[in-house]
């Protein structure tokens, strides 16, 4: 049964998200601060974390930026939830390494179908193959690290995550609308441009190699030799 950490400083929100998840097959625990939640996960890491942004102390943000710069927890995926509705709020979260965005007040059928639908990619991401590559592309799923001809290549969390996701499906042709999803853990409405920007980047950073990913007019993009 997957297990699941909430962190979350309004007690009744705490109550209800650990009641609804206890009775829909996932184990819930919830936490006020980032102090709570470290000591427990110094016994026992969850297989996904729920994270208010606005907390006491350490907010959202920078406990996600924890969580993604320990070696112990970088790869548990997040969904941040909050009552900021901004469209800067949602792209900062997610840029930053959050899985999924769910703004307050929310469904909690919603909320444990996002649950579910993070944890099947998840899963889908650890059964696959550790090392991707393409010509003179290599990507290390495990050390998260890119080299383009055995030279490294300094990429963001997000940029990582969609490289690691064309690579996963070379030579298929994905839209903007599946990448947003995929990679992003959201399918809001206007942000397509988020995916090119990522993608010109992207390109940037691999030099010769940025050849590999091709722009499929009115459609989206594909990454082949």
């Amino acid at each position: 049964m997957p297990i699941i950490y909430c962190v979350e400083d309004d007690e009744s929100i705490r109550e209800l998200i650990v009641y609804a998840l206890n009775n829909n097959n996932l184990k819930a625990k919830s936490f006020e601060n980032w102090s709570e939640l470290s000591k427990e996960m110094e016994e026992e890491i969850p297989d996904l974390i729920l994270l208010d942004i606005m907390l006491p102390g350490d907010d959202g943000y920078r406990i996600l930026d924890k969580l993604r710069s320990d070696f112990k927890t970088k790869d548990i995926p997040v969904i941040m939830i909050s009552a900021k509705t901004s469209e800067y709020d949602k792209v900062k979260g997610l840029d930053m390494g959050a899985d999924d965005y769910i703004t307050k007040p929310f469904g909690v059928m919603e909320l444990i179908s996002r649950i579910n639908a993070v944890l099947r990619r998840s899963n889908r991401r650890k059964s696959s193959e550790n090392i991707l590559s393409l010509g003179s592309l290599v990507l290390d799923i495990d050390k998260r690290i890119v080299t383009v001809d055995s030279r490294e290549v300094n990429l963001t969390y997000k940029e990582f995550e969609l490289l690691y996701y064309l690579l996963l499906n070379k030579d298929v042709v994905l839209s903007r609308d599946k990448l947003m999803l995929e990679v992003w853990g959201t399918d809001f409405e206007g942000e397509s441009r988020t995916v090119d920007v990522h993608i010109r980047t992207l390109r940037l950073k691999l030099g010769e190699a940025g050849k590999y990913i091709q722009t499929i007019r009115n459609v989206g993009y594909k990454i082949g030799g």
